[in-house]
Parts: C-alpha cells; sequence; structure tokens
C-alpha cells in the first residue's frame, strides 16, 4: 500500500505540472493572440497623433504667411522652443517699435507649463536686454 501512494504523489505531482504548463502556454498564447488583435488600433492611434504632432508642427512654421496673421512674415522669426514666434514689428522700415512673442496653436492644443510661466514674465514685464561681448583672444 505504501508503494501505491509513492506512485500515486508521483503521477499527481507529474499531472500538476502539466497541467502548469499547459496553463502558461494556452495564457500565452491568448495573450499574444489579444495583442495581435489590438495592435492595429495603437497604430492606427500613434500615426493620428504623430500627424496631429507634424500638422501643428507645419502650422507653426506656416502662420506668419496666413492670411488672417497680424504681422509681417518678414518680420517674425521662428524659435520653435519656448516660443514659436517672436515678431519685431517695424523691423521692415528699420524702426523697431515693438517686439511681441507669439504662441500659435491648433485645434484644443493649450499652453504647456513652460509656455505658462513665459507668458507670466512676459506680463510681468520681466523682459530686459543684455550684451554679451566675445574676448578677442576668442576671435583671432
Amino acid at each position: 500500500m505504501d508503494i501505491f501512494s509513492v506512485i500515486f504523489v508521483i503521477i499527481f505531482l507529474v499531472g500538476l505540472a502539466i497541467a502548469f504548463w499547459v496553463g502558461i502556454r494556452v495564457g500565452s498564447f491568448r495573450k499574444h493572440k489579444e495583442w495581435e488583435d489590438e495592435l492595429p488600433g495603437h497604430r492606427k492611434d500613434a500615426v493620428m497623433r504623430s500627424r496631429a504632432v507634424l500638422g501643428g508642427q507645419f502650422s507653426e512654421q506656416l502662420a506668419p504667411y496666413l492670411p488672417d496673421f497680424p504681422y509681417l512674415p518678414t518680420e517674425c522669426k521662428f524659435i520653435g522652443k519656448p516660443i514659436d514666434l517672436i515678431c519685431f514689428k517695424g523691423m521692415d522700415d528699420k524702426d523697431i517699435n515693438e517686439v511681441i512673442f507669439v504662441e500659435v496653436k491648433s485645434g484644443k492644443a493649450k499652453l504647456s507649463s513652460s509656455e505658462k510661466k513665459l507668458k507670466e514674465a512676459i506680463e510681468k514685464k520681466k523682459v530686459r536686454w543684455e550684451e554679451y561681448r566675445v574676448p578677442e583672444d576668442v576671435t583671432k
């Protein structure tokens, strides 16, 4: 009777190991199949987001040439980050009388936190002029 108990325990453990292995394989197959089914949706979403970002970046650079843009394109300089454009009103006439920081947004886009901070600094007139002279021994 003792040997039958040992054989039964061994068979039970082998069966348990086989069931565990089959369970892992079936679960892995199901997860892989689920991922394959969802992948096209994830790719489509990524493409749509990429298009939105590229469209926004294109709009930022194209904005000065649009008909309703309030400043002359020749007086605007594209920067990109942290602000899109700086317009020097009067530059074409060699009489700059105003400097305008322009952030271009499209769709439902909102200001980022750094753009909000920059806007606050400008509105509080925390803007100044500084000149830096390169040492002469560097330019020789």
